[in-house]
């Protein structure tokens, strides 16, 4: 069991893949305030859990609620709500971000998945606030979930390898640009749906990992800012270490004799002694 938890703490935090480590940090906050609930349903008590964390980590519709709740447009990208929430959210992520991983670096896959989820937010409040539609429904309306982190690494990883293929079930193999394509779709037509502000979060995610990948293959990479810049050294001007003279033991005349006979005759006619001074020689 030690060995087990030592190898999930390393694979999350220690390996350096960015996969593990939000797949790892998503399950681990969702396993956390599973646990949480159960106690507080054993109790007996009022408090649901659930709603406290849409409440504070959730991003919400309303802009005057903003300013006090500012963080969430980041929080919420690593809150569920319910297993099947977390699951296909994670699925997705694995699958593609394990083709992402092959093609592009590290700190890549931070920023689309980061950025992914933080225009995912401004796209939900934005689109909830202008759209006529949806003016009516934004009291205590909230948004949570890795949803549109996800989907700008799904499109991301579609835009730049389209032709890449998987197997998916019952339809065997098919090339990664048609499921980013349906999930799109999707997500479009679930405008018209009571989860409308979760499908405007991911056509947010899906913008951000398009547009990224078309950047970068035009040589623009804007995660560079999350590299790191090389310390800088600082080496003191000091007088160079005086070189040994050559050959202290041995002559350059002697050198010279051993080194044309070499040339005349080959290695293997030198003598031992002639031998052991050029090793000496070419020690010192």
């Amino acid at each position: 069991m030690n060995n087990t938890v030592k190898d999930l703490k390393f694979k999350i935090f220690q390996s350096g893949n960015p996969l593990f480590l939000y797949i790892g940090i998503n399950v681990i906050i969702f396993l956390v305030t599973a646990i949480i609930a159960v106690f507080l349903f054993l109790g007996r008590t009022d408090f649901i859990i659930g709603d406290w964390i849409r409440e504070y980590f959730g991003v919400p519709a309303q802009i005057t609620a903003l300013p006090t709740r500012f963080y969430t447009i980041f929080t919420y990208m690593f809150v569920h709500d319910g297993f099947l929430h977390l699951l296909f959210n994670m699925l997705g992520l694995f699958w593609f971000g394990n083709i992402f991983m092959n093609f592009l670096k590290p700190r890549q896959f931070h920023f689309v998945y980061l950025a992914g989820g933080l225009v995912g937010a401004l796209i939900y409040i934005a689109g909830l606030n202008i759209i006529p539609a949806f003016a009516d429904g934004l009291i205590n309306r909230t948004v949570v979930g890795s949803s549109a982190a996800v989907m700008a690494i799904i499109v991301a990883t579609a835009t730049l390898v389209p032709n890449y293929s998987i197997m998916l079930l019952l339809f065997g193999e098919v090339k990664i640009k048609w499921v980013a394509i349906v999930y799109f779709l999707l997500s479009f037509l679930g405008l018209s749906s009571a989860n409308a502000g979760g499908n405007l979060a991911h056509i947010g995610g899906a913008l951000l990992g398009f547009i990224f990948i078309k950047s970068l293959q035009k040589g623009a990479d804007w995660s560079k800012i999350f590299e790191r810049k090389p310390k800088l050294k600082v080496v003191r001007n000091e007088q160079p270490t005086p070189r040994k003279p050559v050959f202290n033991e041995v002559s350059q005349q002697e050198i010279d004799a051993i080194l044309d006979k070499i040339s005349s005759s080959g290695y293997d006619k030198l003598s031992a002694t002639e031998k052991e001074k050029l090793f000496k020689a070419s020690k010192d």
